[in-house]
């Protein structure tokens, strides 16, 4: 760590905090799953049907990704301070346009604009190889997306009690608060780390080919794109399955949706603790491998008749784990084959990650009718492991190529 620069909290001159960075990450995970507790009454609020209120999910991840490929370019031309700073008042703005929305048409209008937050999650993980090489940008990214499964920990069982003591918009105030408070500490904190900017927005995208020529870049982009797949699709699949199918409360599925946050905390602080000395590729494979034994035993104990709220969302948290150690680790990867580009290629490789996450997504709400029960999301969860780890022994297979 002996690398890195010096950082001292709320001052502009030196580069942002640990703790901006993680927090900045944050509200991004945050504005994704606090309210998916109150999905079922928001279907009832609006008056429409389940597969609908379930796009606030699906399409926010699509805009999501679109958003990512232009965000990170964007941030190589002008700098990763303006690009934030108006993104967290712009999800300001549109956040209050949710809370008052007088129908779902508007509410879905408002709900894909709020994708414009994911600018702190895309730019904290650039800010971080603009400090770093990669093999410490794989241990400080460990570190800094905690604020992304902290958060996501408590915030749907967070998110259950609020709907069930003041209705779902509550939700959407704290997501207001959340997104003032960090614009205030963004302006406060972040200082300008891209020191590469000079070539015009037009010569930014030129550089895409020279990532999609990449098999390094597409092998870590699709290993993080499956990986994460098995959480977007439990994010669109799992409340449907906690309420209609378990007949779970607001607050009880909230505190049971936090299962995969427990498990990715824990994979972030070892990939933070242990990236260096094993390296990323080691770190990828074990995470993937994981993931598929946990959604393979889950998929077991079910077709045996065991199945109950308490296996399903028990076995969460192999997902969590192996996200933790996939996606530091993978971004990391994707990032360092082409450095001097590390902000157009985290917007691509995270454009890449979240559009299959919502194809994911709005397949599981698809697939997830009455009567069904979890069957359908456990297998599309267990099929996107094996697809992960197929992925990272490519990259592996390749690197031994290359190396030989």
């Amino acid at each position: 760590m002996s690398n890195r620069p010096t950082v001292r909290f709320l001052d502009r001159s030196t580069p942002p905090h640990v703790v901006t960075l993680m927090l900045l990450a944050g509200v991004s995970a945050l504005s994704m799953n606090i309210f998916l507790p109150s999905l079922p009454n928001m279907t009832a609020h609006f008056d429409t049907e389940y597969r609908l209120i379930q796009l606030s999910v699906a399409l926010y991840l699509g805009v999501n990704a679109l958003l990512q490929i232009i965000v990170g370019p964007i941030s190589d031309f002008v700098g990763r301070r303006p690009v934030i700073l108006v993104s967290m008042a712009l999800f300001c703005l549109f956040t209050l346009g949710c809370i008052y929305a007088p129908n779902i048409e508007i509410f879905l209008v408002f709900r894909m604009a709020q994708a414009v937050v994911v600018t702190g999650m895309v730019l904290s993980r650039a800010i971080v190889r603009d400090m770093v090489p990669q093999a410490e940008a794989a241990s400080m990214i460990g570190y800094v997306t905690m604020g992304m499964s902290i958060i996501p920990m408590i915030g749907p069982a967070f998110g259950g009690v609020l709907d069930t003591a003041f209705g779902w918009q509550a939700n959407f105030w704290v997501m207001f608060a959340s997104g003032v408070l960090i614009l205030i500490l963004s302006w406060a904190d972040l200082a300008e780390t891209s020191t590469t900017r000079g070539a015009s927005f037009k010569q930014q995208f030129s550089e895409y080919p020279e990532l999609l020529k990449s098999p390094r870049f597409w092998g870590y982009s699709l290993t993080a794109a499956f990986s994460s797949g098995s959480f977007f699709a439990y994010l669109g699949g799992a409340p449907f399955v906690g309420s209609d199918v378990y007949l779970l409360s607001p607050s009880v599925l909230g505190f049971y949706f936090g299962a995969p946050a427990v498990g990715y905390l824990a994979g972030n602080y070892i990939s933070g603790r242990y990236s260096v000395r094993y390296g990323i590729n080691r770190m990828i494979l074990t995470g993937t491998v994981l993931t598929l034994l946990g959604m393979g035993t889950s998929l077991t104990l079910f077709n045996l008749g065991f199945g109950s709220a308490e296996i399903f969302f028990g076995f969460m948290t192999f997902v969590g784990v192996g996200n933790g150690l996939v996606l530091p680790n993978a971004t990391a990867g994707m990032l360092s084959v082409r450095p001097h580009i590390a902000g157009t290629a985290s917007g691509l490789g995270g454009a890449i990650m979240i559009g299959g996450g919502a194809a994911l997504s709005a397949l599981a709400g698809i697939l997830l009718v009455p009567g069904a029960g979890a069957f359908p999301l456990l297998w599309i969860m267990f099929l996107t492991s094996a697809c992960a780890v197929a992925s990272i022994l490519y990259v592996i297979r390749r690197t031994k190529l290359v190396a030989g």
